[in-house]
Parts: C-alpha cells; structure tokens; sequence
C-alpha cells in the first residue's frame, strides 16, 4: 500500500498509467470507449467447494424436511379429505407471494443466499407444523382428560411450542453459518419467512376444514365456500401479519446476537425476543378466549386496536430505519479501503443507496453494456458484502486466530473479485474525466495535455468509479503499512 503523499515529480504521469488488467482510460481527444468490454465472460464470487461432509448434512436436512412434509400432506388429507384440501392450499397459497416479497424487499441490500431463504421458509411450513400440530393434539387431549376447556391449548401450550418451532431453523442458521448474518435484518427475513411458511400451513387448517369442509357438510358446496371467503377475509387480510410479527420479535434477538462479540448477549438477545414472540403470540390468542366467554366483543376491539396495531406499525418502522441504515453502512465502513486506494470517493457514495445503486447500474448498461450490467451488480453484493466483513472486524466478532485468517482470506477473495469486476466498466466513459485516484487524491489528465493532483470535494457526486493505483494492500487485521481507521488521514479531506 502507498502512503498519502503528495504527488512529485513524474507521479502523475505514472499514476495517469492504467493498472495491469484493467482498460485503457479514454483521451478526452481520443475516439470513444468501446460499447462491450474485451473480456468474454463476467468474473464470479468464488464458490464454497461442497464436501463429503457438507454434503451429508444437507442431504439430513432436505430428507428430515421432506418427511415433515409428507406427514403433513398425509395428516391434513386424512383430516380434511381431498377436495377440502385442495380448496384450503388454493385459497392459503395467495397471500404467500405477497408477505414473501415484502420480506425480500426488505432484504434488497445484501439479498441472502436462495438456499438459506427456502429453508426456512419449508422449516416453518412442514417442521414446526408437523411439531406444533403433534404436541397441541396432545395438550388439547389432556385438557379433555382433565375436564379443561380446550381453548386453554391455544393460549397456554400453543404460543410456547410455536414460536420455538418457527425460530429453530434460523436459530440453526445462526449457530452453523454465523457469517451469513448481516444483522436484525436477516433475523426479520429468516424468521418472518418461516413464520410465512407455518402460517400457510396453518391457514389450510383453518380454510379447507372449519371453512369449506364444515360448511359443506352441514349445507352444501356453496355454504362451504362463502365460509371459505369470509376466514380468507378475516383470517388472511386483516390478521395475516399476526405470525410474521410475533416472529419477528425473535428475528430482533437474533440479529442482535449476530453482531455482537459479548457472549452474554449472544445468548439473552434471542432468548429476550423468543419470550417476547410467546407472550405476544399468548396475548393475541388470549384475546379471542376471553371475547367468546364472556360475550364481549369490544375486548377483542381494544386488544386489536390498543396492542396488535401499534406493534405491527412499530415493527414496519423498525424494520424500514434497519434497511436504511444497512445502506448506509458502505458510507461507515468502506472509507478505509478508499484511504487504502482499493476504491475511491464516489464508488462508496454510489453504493449508499437503492436509487443509487440504479443509477450506477444504467451507466453501466451504457458504457458497457449487458456484462457491464452483470458486472456491477456483482460489483455492489462484493462491496456490501466487504462492508459487513469489515464492520464485523471492528466489532471484534472474530476472536480465534483461525477465525481471522478465514476473514483475511475472505477479504482478499472479496477483493480481488471487486478489482475483476470494476475492469468491466471502469475508465470506459468518454465523458468522465481520465484520471486515477490513489487513496488520497485525483490525478487528472485534462483536455488541454496536463495532469496534475485535484483534492477529492467534500461530496462525492458523480457515482463512477475512476482507474486505481495497482497493487493497494489488504485492510485485513493490521496489515502491514496499515495503520488503522483510528489513525488514517481523514477522508473526505478537509479544506481551509
């Protein structure tokens, strides 16, 4: 890595030299920069190499799954019966696309992998159903056995075994693949999407048999399915966010956890949100026991109106600062690879936002085309996913020696697969200045033949990145000429 010195004699006209593999910066007189990039293909991030080992686990956990799976289809058939059944999962299944994108909206920042998000979505639809439905048709049987009204399964027993079902996939996650969580976000995606699955299933219950088939047992088809419409009403579009918002308080406590390196907090952050999702899950079934035994329904009215609907809108606005917030983490964390000449000023500006991030994308659909595309979306996740990496560095997340070294190589990989990327539209725009930044400043060669040193403003306000100097070192842990963000010269640079 270079100091941030000033520029020198013939400094300039070394730093205006494009870095090896990247293309040749454009002469302001010169003929315009081709419309594709030379290189045929767009750079990947590297993959996980799937072992023996690895591969018997996933082989466990998609088998244990799938079994879940077929005693639930086999348990809601023998129930509900055929036609029933397909009614149910029709009418469960159109509310999922919609809660399902939400969540991935949410997520747009750092979009976790597609595996990890099937998961727990099938976690919540077949494993904790299969586990709930099992342990509730014990407890409701031993109510009976006792003399207890029934509904005491739905307030005393159901809250508790549910919300442990629904958060043991992403706590799963959590404890075998720690690196993959970037926050509360995660923790509100993972868990609002295994509370999504659980709730479908659980809306089959309620739709196909105490909708359609007891309708149509007592009155016939059409009965059957007008009480199929008024649960999909009441049930689905005023109360469908009950499942995904008890959940979510669990989601909290695990994110929280993830981002932490005290371990106290590791283990009573996702125990604090796992009791809170019970108590606001008991609460809510609490609220329709007491309006049917004692005949009043405004008690159903205020506990809607005075708890439901105030969390719901807390948790929404929660979760909406939290998808700020991780945007912004780029402007945060990934000025110290700016200093250390790995990006430059605008590069982090453009990443700070979503409209942003659109715009860097058009421009680099017009410099170079569909692979320039390609390659700076690939250039945005390497970039936000070295921002979390490195914010995790400065948190201390990583305390074992063999945990650094997997977060140094991880960085170099991220690194390099940036710098690959970058070669696929950086220095392409005949309109942008040809220039190189070295960590500290711009050094531009202008139309009139001069090159000299320009200071970087105070903000940065064209998203296009300019050519690097070669070979800046690695942040890493204490890298050797890197004296930390604490002592860095600061950037954006001060003027008089």
């Amino acid at each position: 890595m270079r100091p941030n010195q000033p520029a020198v004699d013939g400094y300039a006209d070394r730093m205006a030299d494009t870095p090896p593999g990247s293309p040749l910066p454009p002469s302001p007189a010169g003929p315009p920069a081709p419309a594709a990039p030379p290189v045929a293909e767009t750079p990947r991030m590297p993959l996980r190499r799937l072992g023996w080992r690895r591969f018997l686990v996933l082989a466990g956990v998609v088998l244990f799954i799938a079994a879940c799976a077929v005693f639930m289809v086999f348990t809601l058939g023998q129930s509900l019966g055929a036609q029933a059944l397909l009614i149910g999962v029709v009418a469960a299944i159109l509310p999922v696309p919609v809660l399902v994108g939400c969540f991935l909206w949410l997520d747009r920042y750092e979009p976790e992998p597609l595996k990890y998000l099937i998961f727990c979505f099938a976690w919540g639809a077949f494993v904790s159903t299969a586990a709930s439905l099992t342990v509730n048709d014990f407890a409701a049987n031993r109510f009976a056995d006792w003399g207890l009204p029934s509904a005491l399964t739905g307030v005393l027993v159901a809250p508790f075994i549910e919300e442990l079902t629904k958060a043991l996939g992403p706590i799963l996650l959590l404890v075998f693949r720690r690196r993959e969580w970037s926050g509360i976000t995660d923790g509100l995606v993972y868990c609002g999407l295994s509370a999504v699955g659980f709730a479908m299933v659980e809306n089959i219950l309620y739709l196909g048999g105490l909708g359609y088939a007891s309708g149509a047992d007592r009155y016939g088809p059409a009965t059957g399915i007008q009480q199929v419409i008024a649960i999909f009403i009441l049930r689905i579009l005023l109360f469908g966010f009950a499942h995904p918002l008890f959940t979510s308080m669990t989601g909290v406590g695990l994110g929280i956890a993830s981002r932490t390196a005290d371990r106290r907090i590791r283990v009573l952050a996702p125990i604090a949100g796992l009791l809170l999702a019970m108590m606001l899950h008991g609460t809510w079934n609490l609220l329709p026991t007491l309006t049917q035994a004692t005949g009043e329904a405004v008690i159903m009215l205020y506990g809607f109106l005075g708890l439901m609907v105030p969390v719901f809108f807390g948790t929404v606005g929660l979760a909406l600062w939290l998808r700020a917030w991780e945007g912004r983490l780029t402007e945060r964390v990934l000025p110290d690879y700016v200093r250390a000449g790995w990006l430059s000023p605008p590069e982090v500006a453009a990443l700070s936002s979503l409209g942003r991030r659109h715009a860097a994308r058009s421009w680099a659909r017009r410099v170079a085309g569909d692979a320039g595309v390609r390659a700076m979306r690939g250039y945005q996740s390497a970039a936000t996913r070295l921002a979390l990496l490195r914010d995790g560095t400065l948190r201390g997340l990583d305390r074992k020696p063999a945990d650094q070294e997997r977060t140094a190589r991880e960085e170099r990989e991220l690194l390099d697969a940036i710098s690959a990327y970058r070669t696929f539209f950086v220095g392409r725009d005949p309109q942008a200045p040809a220039g190189v930044w070295d960590g500290s400043r711009y050094h531009l060669r202008f139309p009139d033949g001069t090159q000299r040193p320009v200071d970087a403003p105070h903000e940065p306000v064209v998203p296009i990145p300019v050519v690097l100097a070669p070979a800046p070192a690695p942040v890493g842990y204490a890298a050797p000429g890197w004296p930390g963000p604490r002592s860095a010269p600061p950037w954006p640079p001060t003027h008089p």
